[in-house]
């Protein structure tokens, strides 16, 4: 399947190792993504169940499974660290890496980040509310998830350079709305806006895990640039027909 390419917006279909390689070094101003957690279940058993079985029951509210999330805890960092040493080539010095985890994977995302070069900054949480799924009877709820986030080495002083306009907020509670969800997994639009901030009007953020598009829909509306990438066709065709109808809204 071809790249979609127009002025605002690049979208790949493939494996996002591969595209990543293809991509030109220091090219994007910061990299937001939400890769595949490969968390559910405590067996491998129990990761080898498609995402639907895993995270929404029986049918998963009509959206796709997707693909990649069934590794072992060490064949998923090293994996991490591979696509993240490639992001952080194609990261502009000083880039914002904003990437997506859950309570189970956060110790090994953090430490696959480092692993891949980039400058661990801190975390943000994601509070999705009591309406979360929730667990058995006796537990803390698992109402959050996390957003690791850092630099690919340092940070330009807000204070000098006048272009950051920080400090942004280390926490948010924004709930899910499942009648605005296009993948199984994906995060509010209200929360990519917030997210997409750390970059100025005009700049490009790459997801390299696309899924439906929501970090582009978000960077779209915030006036930067999305560059994607994504493995699952139907994904692909939805994130396609999602950016041309934003783009199409804010011509």
């Amino acid at each position: 399947m071809d790249p979609i390419i127009t002025n605002t917006y690049q979208i790949f279909h493939g494996d996002s190792l591969e595209v990543l390689r293809s991509m030109p070094t220091a090219s994007v101003d910061a990299i937001i993504t939400d890769p595949p957690y490969s968390s559910g279940g405590l067996m491998r058993s129990d990761k080898m169940k498609s995402t639907t079985a895993k995270y929404l029951g029986k049918n998963g509210g009509g959206r796709p499974a997707f693909s990649g999330d069934n590794r072992d805890q060490r064949s998923w960092i090293m994996w991490c660290i591979l696509w993240m040493n490639e992001c952080r080539r194609i990261l502009k010095p000083g880039g914002y890496f904003l990437v997506f985890t859950d309570w189970r994977q956060l110790p090994a995302c953090t430490d696959a980040y480092q692993g891949a070069g980039m400058i661990w900054r801190g975390i943000i949480s994601w509070d999705k509310g009591r309406a979360a799924r929730a667990p058995h009877k006796g537990y803390f709820r698992h109402q959050c998830e996390y957003v690791i986030w850092g630099t690919n080495g340092p940070l330009a002083v807000p204070e000098a350079d006048g272009v950051h306009p920080g400090p942004f907020d280390g926490s948010y509670t924004i709930p899910v709305v499942q009648s605005e969800k296009l993948h199984q997994t994906a995060k509010p639009v209200s929360f990519m806006r917030k997210l997409v901030k750390c970059v100025p009007a005009g700049g490009v953020i790459l997801d390299p895990f696309m899924g439906s598009a929501t970090t582009g829909e978000a960077a779209l509306e915030e006036g930067c640039k999305f560059w994607g990438v994504e493995m699952g066709e139907d994904y692909f065709d939805i994130s396609a027909f999602r950016l041309k109808t934003v783009a199409e809204a804010l011509a």
